[in-house]
């Protein structure tokens, strides 16, 4: 079955899809882009990616190429066409085609790209753990704004990549973490679970709303502060959260275990009530 693309207005073969050379992502990074999960049949937690889609395009000061609606027309029609029962749904919006010169173009339409990818989570490291690098936080300080300008994550997930590790977490100047490169950074100390509070220096990442929602639904104890690696490092037990992941345990950070280097009662506990919060969802139609 050929596999379908969405590129400005038209679906066409994924390997024939193209943009200008002169596309502001391509020569800028002027753009934004979510990624939705499929699982089951079900996209997950649709609203709030859209949500961030449009507010990360109302920070860089670029419409929406279309209406939610059409949008999410686009998205289901992809994904059918595709048979993606499971996996992940790509939306990018770049501020279009214009001679390249630094400032914004006038009277040019937003490009829209969207694609698929079958992939399923990995239960090996759901169920075993991963290990995560630490690294100097070397990026913009708009972090809240889902950019595809992503080279300090690129290279610090090459760096991970190259100790073996599934992710690297990132260091403030205090040393204090920020996230990872494509997830966000959680532990568990004192039966207390403890994420970073969402501001421009980290991307509130979809998954961890829906996560603090479930927390609160369980009334377990949240602290929503900044935490150090030295904290993380002694913590009982320790996690990450995407998109594309879930929920995944940490065990492991630079040559330091956590706890004993198992993935603690504590994190199974989360994964599994946010399995069950994405199994209430409805299929798509």
């Amino acid at each position: 079955m050929t596999r379908l693309a969405y590129v400005n207005g038209r679906y066409v073969n994924h390997s024939a899809g193209m943009v200008h050379i002169e596309d502001r992502g391509y020569q800028f990074a002027d753009g934004v882009y979510e990624v939705v999960m499929v699982y089951q049949n079900r996209l997950v937690d649709e609203k709030g990616h859209l949500d961030r889609l449009e507010s990360s395009l109302a920070h860089i000061k670029l419409p929406m190429p279309m209406s939610r609606r059409s949008i999410q027309l686009v998205m289901r029609h992809l994904i059918a066409q595709n048979r993606l029962d499971h996996g992940l749904l790509y939306i990018q919006v770049t501020r279009g085609v214009a001679p390249r010169d630094h400032k914004f173009p006038t009277n040019v339409k937003p490009a829209l790209v969207m694609t698929t990818k079958k992939t399923r989570i990995s239960s090996v490291n759901q169920e075993k753990g991963v290990k995560v690098v630490s690294v100097p936080d070397i990026r913009w300080k708009r972090c809240d704004i889902k950019s595809i300008s992503l080279l300090p994550n690129i290279l610090a997930k090459q760096q991970a990549a190259e100790n073996s590790a599934f992710e690297a977490w990132f260091l403030d100047e205090q040393g204090m973490v920020t996230e990872g490169t494509s997830s966000n950074s959680w532990i568990i100390s004192n039966n207390k679970v403890i994420t970073r509070k969402a501001s421009s220096a980290i991307l509130n990442g979809i998954t961890r709303q829906t996560l603090l929602e479930i927390i609160s639904k369980h009334k377990l104890h949240l602290e929503e502060r900044s935490f150090s690696l030295q904290e993380a490092m002694k913590a009982s037990e320790a996690f990450l959260t995407s998109s594309s992941a879930f929920v995944i345990p940490v065990c492991q950070i630079d040559n330091i275990k956590i706890s004993d280097g198992t993935p603690g009662i504590f994190t199974k506990n989360l994964l599994n009530y946010y399995r069950s919060a994405i199994l209430d969802l409805p299929q798509i139609s």
